[in-house]
């Protein structure tokens, strides 16, 4: 298909615009404005409310491609979130008496977590742990240091590096560090097998996240 151009005229070669191009072209700019003015309430209508954007929604995060001894960390209102896949041998030593005698809150007496989350594992799911990654102490975020050193008692798990807090692999914090709470656990369930959803509670239960003691 062919197409035919048309050069553009010089300005004194144009005709003449008359009174009735002028109403023809008002009336038509008058139209497009009023549409416009019409349709914006139902445009505003549809932008997010910013009290939502301001709180974050759930983020649902697929955790099949995350391998035992591995960590993730995602974004949920601005906070890092981690997500650990524990392999067994970390599993153990969770509940290992050495180990919990040398933590401040073992049994997460202090709510830093959803109920479901109130247990040896600090999750509904003892395989991958959830943490807000924000220390409790002045909101550094912590290192990943999951290989244990029995040399210097470290059974694996999260050192800060501004004031030397740290935390084992439930995100319980040690005696004698500066931080005072463990880790917060967000609220969250698991929709699939793999398909975790972070920033909302499973059916039926109720935990509101401001209700943590510090973050």
């Amino acid at each position: 298909m062919s197409v035919n151009f048309v050069a553009d005229q010089p300005r004194s070669a144009r005709p003449p615009v008359t009174r009735r191009d002028f109403l023809y072209i008002a009336t038509g700019s008058f139209a497009v404005v009023g549409t416009a003015a019409a349709l914006w309430p139902m445009i505003d209508q549809m932008r997010p409310d910013e009290s939502v954007l301001a709180s974050g929604g759930p983020v649902e995060v697929d955790v099949s491609k995350v391998g035992p001894g591995e960590q993730i960390t995602v974004r949920w209102r601005g906070r890092p979130v981690f997500i650990i896949n524990r392999a067994a041998d970390a599993l153990k030593e969770l509940k290992n008496p050495s180990l919990l005698a040398r933590l401040r809150d073992p049994d997460s007496q202090v709510p830093q977590q959803p109920p479901y989350a109130r247990n040896w594992s600090r999750s509904s799911n003892p395989q991958y742990a959830v943490l807000v990654g924000v220390c409790t102490h002045l909101g550094c975020i912590p290192e990943f240091q999951p290989a244990a050193d029995p040399q210097r008692a470290w059974p694996g798990g999260y050192f800060c590096p501004c004031h030397g807090s740290k935390y084992d692999l439930a995100g319980r914090v040690f005696k004698n560090v500066p931080a005072p709470y463990n880790l917060p656990v967000p609220p969250y369930h698991f929709t699939s097998a793999t398909m975790l959803k972070i920033g909302e509670n499973p059916p039926g239960v109720s935990f509101d996240f401001s209700s943590i003691q510090q973050i």
